[in-house]
């Protein structure tokens, strides 16, 4: 990954780990070749510099990546809960709003060509989705349905080949929350599409084996 996004994304609000991040640019460099990458939860745009750098390298119409999130915080982000973050709640409204960070973010790292926010909630875009994934990040809400919508929503969406990266991946409960792991990650082994095939820390990496984009999942 080129110095100067890596200490843009070393800089970044977030919780992505570097070595984690390593990974996630890794694969959408690999896969960004042969289709768009999306994420779901785009916080403040830490995850998506590694993202946007593959992008970037890639280059062309084939560079690209979107990044869905309704920016008003997920539940573990709002007051009172472990990752609360007042700097980026808005005065007027009362109420977390982290568009306004990833924006700078993505623009001081010069990727605004590349990066591209979709605003709403995971289920409502996806409802209108139509475009298949080469690669698909999910790393949204950890509550038990937000992380269950998320995977019924976007995973079907990737191509015959193409990965779904999973972050926050706890098999020991000890380590951190299930849901993530219980709700998507499990599921996606289950059906039968999707074999994993790299980890690192929390993240987990699934080829699809099976099926095309757009085929319901079992």
């Amino acid at each position: 990954m080129p110095d100067d996004l890596l200490a843009h994304a070393l800089a970044a609000k977030g919780f992505m780990p570097p070595d984690e991040g390593a990974l996630l640019h890794r694969v959408a460099r690999e896969r960004l070749p042969f289709g768009p990458a999306l994420e779901v939860g785009t916080y403040c745009g830490k995850s998506a510099i590694y993202l946007g750098a593959a992008a970037r390298e890639v280059g062309g119409p084939h560079g690209t990546v979107f990044t869905v999130d309704h920016h008003r915080g997920s539940e573990e982000n709002q007051a009172g809960w472990e990752h609360h973050d007042p700097s980026v709640v808005d005065p007027e409204l009362g109420l977390m709003d982290t568009l306004p960070t990833f924006r700078r973010t993505i623009a001081r790292a010069g990727l605004e060509d590349r990066v591209v926010a979709v605003v709403g909630r995971s289920t409502t875009v996806a409802a209108h989705w139509r475009t298949p994934l080469s690669l698909l990040f999910i790393d949204g809400g950890h509550g038990e349905q937000p992380a269950r919508d998320d995977y019924e929503s976007w995973a079907h969406w990737v191509v015959r080949d193409g990965l779904l990266a999973v972050h926050d991946v706890f098999p020991d409960p000890a380590d951190g929350g299930r849901p993530p792991y219980e709700q998507i990650y499990l599921p996606a082994l289950a059906s039968g599409a999707f074999e994993e095939v790299d980890a690192v820390g929390s993240m987990r990496v699934l080829r699809r084996v099976s099926g095309a984009a757009g085929d319901r999942l079992g």
